[in-house]
């Protein structure tokens, strides 16, 4: 491996693992705020986690309150998850460029792939939940705030890794083929 990509690649991983770690304290956030409101302080609801105001929310009807919360959490979490296997790739050291398509590296992207389908659909579900409260009347802070931003673009990067998977299966495919002839 060349000294450029070495580079790039201890870059990304330390990128990744400053998006793991943000990503675990943004998770951790969201799940205490959402039980410190609901078991001890209900003017927590007012300053959540990023100073978003659900105190409106919370006292028009906590179960839409718990829905919500619940829903940001799962979507953190997912983002959490992602990056963690992302961090875990690069520490486990199973790239190899000299033989860059394998089953390990297949098993990845279709990972990748179904957790930004489920990081889409929660975010999409969230969005949708507050854009019916925002209808029926309610003041609630903006859709990117609550972290439910972008859930076509995660479906969209689902679509696009399930399609690089099947490139890295056909190429497996070749790469065996080719293996078996020499």
């Amino acid at each position: 491996m060349s000294r450029k990509t070495n580079f790039v690649f201890k870059v990304v991983q330390v990128v990744s693992w400053i998006i793991f770690v943000g990503l675990c304290i943004q998770a951790g956030g969201f799940i205490f705020n959402t039980v410190f409101t609901l078991l001890l302080n209900p003017a927590g609801a007012s300053k959540f986690w990023t100073e978003v105001d659900l105190a409106a929310l919370y006292h028009l009807n906590q179960s839409h309150y718990v829905t919500l919360t619940v829903l940001m959490c799962i979507v953190v979490v997912l983002k959490a998850v992602l990056f963690y296997h992302i961090v875990l790739v690069f520490h486990s050291k199973k790239i190899d460029l000299a033989q860059p398509f394998n089953q390990f590296l297949r098993k990845f992207i279709d990972l990748v792939a179904t957790i930004s389908f489920g990081i889409g659909l929660f975010s999409l579900w969230g969005a949708g939940f507050t854009k019916n409260l925002i209808q029926d009347g309610l003041q609630m802070p903006h859709v990117a705030d609550l972290s439910f931003g972008g859930g076509d673009v995660w479906w969209f990067m689902s679509v696009i890794l399930l399609v690089i998977g099947q490139i890295i299966k056909k190429g497996i495919e070749m790469q065996q083929e080719n293996e078996l002839t020499i």
